[in-house]
Order: C-alpha cells, then sequence, then structure tokens
C-alpha cells in the first residue's frame, strides 16, 4: 500500500473512531439504523444494513491480531465466503491499516438485533482449563474422566449410576485430584491434562467433548450455596470444601446428574486452542461461541462491549467458531479467554452488556 493511500486510510479509520460511540456503561445506546429495511429471516434475528462509521471502535482494534482466526475459518468457509477467503489468503496484510483497508473494500456491516428490535445482548466468557492428572488411580487422583460408551444405554445413566457400574471402569481415561474441576471440565467440554510419565517427564494432552449422557444440567455449586456449605462458588472455595468433606462430595456431585464424554487428542502445537464446532482451533481473545441458528459459524463479528468488571470499552474483530447449549439467542457470544488460570479468571469475570455487528462479503445477504 502507497504512502499516499496508506495516509488517505489512516485518516479515514481516524475519523471513524472519533465518531465512535462513548464507552458502555449499564444501558447501551442504540446505534443508528441505515437503510435499506431490515432482512428479517425465519428464525427470528433481524440485520441491519450499517455503514463503518457505525461500529463503536473502529480503526483501534489491531486487526493482525484477529487475522489468524480469520483464515482458520476460511479453512472451512460458509457459503458465499470462497471468494473472500481466497483474498485473504494471498493478501495476507503486513499492518492493521492493510486489514482494514481489505475488510472495507469487500465486506459490508450489518447491526445484529433480536426480533423484537432490541440491539444489547448478553457477553460471558469461558476457557480451556489445564489442571493435574494421573493415567492410574492413586492417592488423590480418583475422579476418572470416561470416555463415550459404545452402548447407547450405558451412555444414558446419570452421574451416580455411573460411579456404580462396573463396565465403566474400562472406559476411564485419567483421574483427576478435585471433583470440582472434573465438573469445571465438563462443562467447559474441553481441557488440557498434565500428566507425569515413569521417569517424571511432563506430558500434556487435551481431552475434547465427545458426547454426553442427555440427563439434564443442574448446578451442583447453586445446591452447595442454598444449603449454606459454601460462601461463594469459586474452583477454591469448592475444592477447599471437598477437602473438608470428603464423605459428602459424591452425594453433592449426584445433584448434576449429567455427565459429558471425552475423547484424548495429541497436543501438537500447545499454542493452539481446542477446535470448536467449526472445526477449526480457536483463538483466544479472537473466538467466539454463538447461537448458529442466528450465526453462521465463520462469520465475522464486531464485538461491542466492556473489559471484565470495567468501564472500559472491549471492541474488537472476534469470529464465531464455536456453540455452546448455554449461548441462544441472536445477539449473544461467549468469548473464548484461552487457557490456564489467568484464562479461567477472566472468563469467570465476563458477563456484560454486548452489542454485535457481523461482516458480510458484498451480494450476501446475511443468514444463518
Amino acid at each position: 500500500m502507497g504512502g499516499w493511500a496508506r495516509a488517505g486510510l489512516a485518516a479515514i479509520l481516524g475519523t471513524l473512531a472519533a465518531c465512535s460511540s462513548p464507552p458502555l456503561r449499564r444501558e447501551l445506546p442504540a446505534p443508528r439504523q441505515a437503510t435499506p429495511a431490515p432482512v428479517q429471516p425465519a428464525q427470528g434475528a433481524r440485520w441491519i444494513a450499517a455503514d463503518w462509521k457505525d461500529l463503536p471502535g473502529w480503526g483501534g482494534d489491531d486487526l493482525l491480531a484477529a487475522w489468524p482466526a480469520l483464515l482458520a475459518g476460511c479453512q472451512r468457509p460458509a457459503p458465499g465466503w470462497a471468494e473472500f477467503c481466497a483474498r485473504a489468503a494471498l493478501q495476507s496484510p503486513t499492518d492493521p491499516l492493510e486489514a482494514a483497508a481489505l475488510l472495507m473494500k469487500h465486506l459490508r456491516p450489518w447491526r445484529l438485533a433480536s426480533d423484537s428490535g432490541d440491539a444489547t445482548g448478553l457477553l460471558t466468557g469461558y476457557f480451556e482449563p489445564q489442571l493435574a492428572a494421573s493415567r492410574t488411580r492413586q492417592g488423590a487422583f480418583q475422579w476418572p474422566l470416561h470416555a463415550l460408551p459404545g452402548d447407547p444405554a450405558l451412555r444414558r445413566l446419570s452421574r451416580r449410576d455411573i460411579d456404580a457400574h462396573p463396565r465403566f471402569a474400562a472406559l476411564e481415561l485419567a483421574y483427576l485430584d478435585d471433583p470440582f474441576a472434573l465438573l469445571q471440565l465438563q462443562i467447559q467440554g474441553s481441557g488440557r491434562l498434565v500428566m507425569r510419565d515413569a521417569t517424571g517427564a511432563e506430558r500434556i494432552s487435551r481431552v475434547a467433548w465427545a458426547g454426553h449422557n442427555d440427563q439434564p444440567f443442574q448446578s451442583v455449586a447453586r445446591a452447595l450455596l442454598d444449603r449454606g456449605e459454601v460462601a461463594d462458588a469459586t474452583p477454591r472455595t469448592l475444592s477447599d470444601w471437598a477437602r473438608r468433606n470428603p464423605a459428602k462430595v459424591r452425594d453433592a456431585l449426584a445433584v448434576n446428574p449429567r455427565v459429558v464424554y471425552f475423547r484424548e487428542e495429541a497436543l501438537a502445537d500447545a499454542s493452539q486452542g481446542p477446535r470448536g464446532a467449526q472445526g477449526v482451533p480457536l483463538t483466544p481473545g479472537r473466538s467466539v461461541a454463538v447461537d448458529k441458528a442466528f450465526i453462521a459459524l465463520g462469520t465475522p463479528l464486531w464485538l461491542d462491549s466492556t473489559e471484565p468488571l470495567s468501564t472500559t470499552p472491549m471492541r474488537r474483530l472476534v469470529l464465531a467458531q464455536d456453540t455452546g447449549s448455554a449461548i441462544q439467542g441472536a445477539v449473544r457470544a461467549d468469548l473464548f479467554w484461552g487457557w490456564g488460570e489467568d484464562a479461567a479468571l477472566q472468563a469467570s469475570r465476563t458477563k456484560q452488556p454486548l452489542r454485535l455487528w457481523a461482516l458480510f462479503p458484498d451480494g450476501v445477504t446475511p443468514r444463518p
């Protein structure tokens, strides 16, 4: 990109950034609605054509940080995206300005709203747990992760029945030393296991979601809170409660009959996240889970929210690359924070107002 062109684009982006809306507070101001009239798919989402200047903070994000996630999503492009994905692969930008120019030339933003016209939704967060584990049952490592049973009748057993059934012993992949870490792993759907071999060498593998037992989910933490057995539901508090009350743990866990089954995978690249529902590795801070009844997997989204526990704006390009049973609605996203303790803390703190704009190629009608 030539100097004059770069300067011109910088001026445009600077103007857009200056025109962006003020930081989010408890309620988000509704952005200006642009013509043409909203597109209203049968699923109940409302798509409203927008201008680039309608995107709060556009021009302030480091788009290069999102580019690997965009290219990953292009490995499995949605209908209508093949041409843009080919351009993105061939014209990899060298700085955020070039990335912005490519997006603005070939894509158009659409604001997302519910069928009632509400443009404000909810942002939450999730992460990939990284947990100490053992290949054999020993010492404190008493809590097994199970592989998916081949027998459909076995798959549907409740947590309490699984604990007592002898055929599940052959399905135990590994053992954790914390029952609430096991519950967290099942809620998140994937995780990293840190194990040591006979020589003491550390080995990290990944366990990924393989299915569940079709039982309803019930919150164990909520039950303990309601009974006054814990003061809060932080992982440390729950783990401390389990250590102090070993005789009560199995009955406490049985409150939640749902069990998630796993498959073990080699962790070829520790810098990559687990594969999401789109089938591509998730990128920390750039991949989100969405309701695919409203947003097609692979869609780039402009996210307008705040940093966790803050009023500081968080405005960035993210990619719809995963789904989740709790992620329902048009203006709803679950941000993948990565793995380890810092990611877990960020995920636990993420629950704030959200607005979304979807970016689509010229000529592509927004729809799931």
